[in-house]
């Protein structure tokens, strides 16, 4: 069994009746502030890996990011919004359909066309879904917000 199997059928059971009420508890929303500190703490161990070279703390923090995409995925599998083969199938025909001068044989002559390009199919890819980045700025409030909540959980309220 692939490792990424044995994930998504770990919090499947930890969410099942017979797991863990805590996990079984958890939404969309009651999982934000774990999403936005495990993101913090990938930031935190990219940080170790250039100062020290050590990529353990990167390796265990990007797993714990990878388990909240599969808490969110098994949530929404839950409500029938979508599975986690969507989410994959979703980000990886989105980087195929973005980098066309190494999937589909496009040349570009320059960096600048090639970013020009690139500007122009992810406009492509948001017409008539504009509207998303109307959430964008309450977002980041809220996740500035909740990266303040997550400091003082561990004790980092007076650091700057």
């Amino acid at each position: 069994m692939a490792q990424i199997d044995r994930l998504k059928e770990i919090v499947e059971t930890l969410r099942s009746e017979t797991g863990c009420p805590w996990d079984r508890a958890q939404t969309h929303t009651s999982l934000k502030p774990e999403v936005i500190e495990e993101a913090a703490e990938v930031v935190s161990g990219i940080n170790i890996l250039e100062r020290t070279n050590d990529a353990e703390n990167l390796k265990e923090e990007l797993g714990d990011l990878l388990l909240q995409v599969m808490f969110h995925s098994v949530i929404a599998e839950e409500e029938g919004l979508f599975t986690f083969e969507d989410v994959c199938q979703v980000v990886a025909d989105k980087m195929v359909r973005r980098h066309p001068h190494v999937f589909s044989g496009v040349s570009y002559s320059s960096r600048e066309e090639q970013h020009a390009a690139w500007e122009e199919i992810k406009k492509a890819e948001k017409a008539g879904k504009e509207w998303y980045a109307d959430y964008l700025p309450e977002a980041f409030e809220e996740a500035q917000q909740l990266i303040e909540q997550a400091k003082a959980r561990k004790g980092l309220g007076g650091r700057g």
